[in-house]
C-alpha cells in the first residue's frame, strides 16, 4: 500500500514537472473547469454556499499571489522598534530587490485547480446544498473583494511595488564592443 501512495506522488509530480511550461494552457484549463463549475451552478440552481467557498478562497490565493514574500511593512516596523528608522541601502547589492511573490504563479494555478475540482465535486451531493440567500452572498462578496483590493493596492502604492512586470521599465546594458 505505501508502494501505492508512493507511485502515485511521483506520477503527480511527474504530470506537475510537465505542465511547468505550458503557462497560457493551463489557465485556460482553469477557465474551463471554473465555466464547467457555473454551468452546474446555474443549471442545478444551487451550492451557492460552495460557490461563495470557492470564491472567498480564490480571493486569498489572488491576495497573496499580488503579496511580496517579505513584506516591507514589517520591515519598516522591525527597523523602527530598533529606533534606527528606515535606512538606505550601503552597498550595491541591497540596492536592487526583485519582486518574490508570497505565493508564486505555479503553485496559484495547482491549488486553483484544486480548489475548482473540490467545488465540482460537492456539486454531486445533496449535503452540501444549503439553502441560502444567494443574492447576499453575492453582494457581501464583491464588499469584500472591493475593500481587500483597496487596501492592497493601497499597500503597493505606499512600498512601490508593482506585481507584474508588463509596464516596467526594462534597462540594457552597455553594448559589448569587440576587438
Amino acid at each position: 500500500m505505501d508502494s501505492l501512495g508512493t507511485k502515485l506522488k511521483q506520477r503527480y509530480q511527474k504530470f506537475l514537472d510537465d505542465v511547468v511550461p505550458f503557462m497560457v494552457p493551463r489557465w485556460l484549463f482553469v477557465l474551463g473547469i471554473l465555466f464547467y463549475f457555473a454551468y452546474r451552478i446555474f443549471s442545478l440552481e444551487g451550492w451557492y454556499i460552495s460557490c461563495y467557498a470557492l470564491a472567498i478562497f480564490h480571493l486569498n490565493l489572488f491576495i497573496a499571489f499580488l503579496s511580496p514574500k517579505i513584506d516591507p511593512s514589517f520591515e519598516l516596523a522591525e527597523s523602527m522598534d530598533e529606533d534606527e528608522g528606515p535606512s538606505l541601502p550601503t552597498s550595491n547589492s541591497e540596492e536592487f530587490r526583485p519582486f518574490i511573490r508570497r505565493l508564486p504563479e505555479f503553485k496559484f494555478w495547482e491549488q486553483t485547480v484544486i480548489s475548482t475540482l473540490i467545488a465540482i465535486f460537492t456539486t454531486f451531493f445533496d449535503f452540501f446544498n444549503v439553502p441560502v440567500f444567494w443574492p447576499i452572498l453575492v453582494m457581501y462578496f464583491f464588499i469584500l473583494f472591493f475593500l481587500t483590493m483597496k487596501r492592497q493596492i493601497k499597500h503597493m502604492i505606499k512600498f512601490k511595488y508593482l506585481p507584474f512586470s508588463h509596464g516596467k521599465t526594462k534597462y540594457k546594458g552597455k553594448p559589448e564592443v569587440r576587438t
